[in-house]
């Protein structure tokens, strides 16, 4: 596991957890979790159902006490065993899953129900509506709104009292996709023009690149990797990480030596000598390992002695995604044009491109692992 720890030479983080234990009741659902997020930053806890995101968030909240480690909020130290510091001291807003809007009240009663008695009230929730668009439905309902309108009532109120820290548990998953899409570029927009420090939790990896600056991916209450997407991306710190961004396969193959291998797919040679990625050791002159092999990586190439037989495509405009079966039954994913298509069932001749090598020393536990992993 990687903790998120800051580098002494930064300035004190704005949200700090260190090896947190939490869950509910005696029972620890997430285990041993470290990570920092700097002031203006937007993190993400990635992963599966079941993970332990929303129960982080809910720790960070004040809804949970910790049972292990502790939580700290702009140096003030708010949960650790013993201490729960209540949710409305935190100075913490949270946007939740269904929005939980006042059916009753107006778009601006609800934007303007965390400053019940304070001075400019009113001006701050007209800022408020005019920064997320809706300036001209203060008087309308809920009911009366769309969906992407009634996540942004839910944003607007939630930053109305200028928190600290900002919650987002799944806060798109009720809309289609390309609205999610669009509302969680407007987000980032939004929270970095507004400065504010931002911790979301989702198990939509596109989601989490398009609003978050830092992300971790959760497997079964333990962080696997906490970096930006381009790190999680190209540098999977194990397999489960390699597996949950992105497509890909991996491939089976035998070093030659220190610096190259050989797969099905033809040899694969680095300058460097070659790493193991989930622990950083030199791989050695021999034994077996396995190749992540992502669609970018893989060239449709008529003229390749390396055949495979396609099992299946998917058009994405200007590229098409195929499926491959190698003769040993691997499979692989190449991404190519869409101006020209391959039949399903026909014999494609590939070629291997990558040159962003990530390996991984295969041993007895991991050899009959499904070589799919996308």
């Amino acid at each position: 596991m990687l903790s998120a720890a800051a580098s002494s030479a930064n300035p004190a983080p704005w949200l700090a957890i260190e090896s947190l234990d939490a869950g509910y009741g005696r029972k620890a659902v997430v285990q041993r979790l470290s990570l920092t997020l700097a002031r203006g930053s937007i993190g993400c806890l990635l992963g599966p159902s079941g993970c332990g995101k929303t129960t982080v968030l809910r720790a960070v909240a004040g809804f949970e006490p910790v049972l292990a480690g502790e939580i700290r909020l702009d140096g003030e130290r708010v949960a650790r065993p013993g201490l729960l510091v209540a949710p409305e001291h935190r100075r913490v807003g949270m946007v939740f899953q269904d929005l939980a809007l006042f059916p009753h009240l107006t778009v601006a009663q609800n934007v303007g129900f965390g400053l019940r008695g304070r001075a400019g009230a009113a001006e701050r929730v007209a800022q408020m509506l005019d920064t997320v668009g809706l300036g001209a439905m203060a008087q309308r309902h809920p009911h009366e709104l769309s969906g992407g309108q009634q996540q942004r009532v839910a944003l607007a109120r939630a930053l109305a009292p200028a928190p600290r820290l900002l919650l987002l548990d799944e806060p798109f998953s009720s809309l289609d996709a390309d609205l999610r899409e669009r509302l969680g570029t407007e987000l980032r927009a939004l929270l970095k023009a507004q400065g504010t420090t931002a911790l979301l939790v989702t198990h939509d990896q596109h989601e989490a690149f398009a609003i978050a600056d830092e992300i971790g991916i959760l497997r079964a209450g333990k962080l696997q990797q906490w970096g930006t997407a381009l790190q999680l991306y190209h540098r999977p710190a194990n397999r489960f990480v390699a597996g949950f961004i992105g497509e890909g396969v991996l491939l089976p193959g035998e070093l030659i030596d220190g610096h190259a291998a050989r797969l099905e797919l033809g040899p694969v040679r680095s300058a460097w000598p070659l790493r193991c990625a989930d622990c950083g050791d030199p791989l050695g002159n021999s034994g077996a390992v396995d190749l992540l092999v992502r669609p970018q990586d893989v060239t449709l190439d008529d003229a390749s002695p390396i055949q495979a037989r396609l099992l299946a495509r998917a058009f994405r405009g200007a590229e098409t995604l195929y499926t491959l079966a190698l003769d040993s039954g691997a499979t692989v994913l190449a991404l190519a044009p869409s101006d020209h298509e391959y039949a399903v069932g026909s014999r494609v001749g590939l070629r291997l491109t990558s040159h962003d090598l990530v390996l991984f020393r295969r041993t007895d536990a991991t050899a009959e692992a499904p070589a799919l992993v996308c």
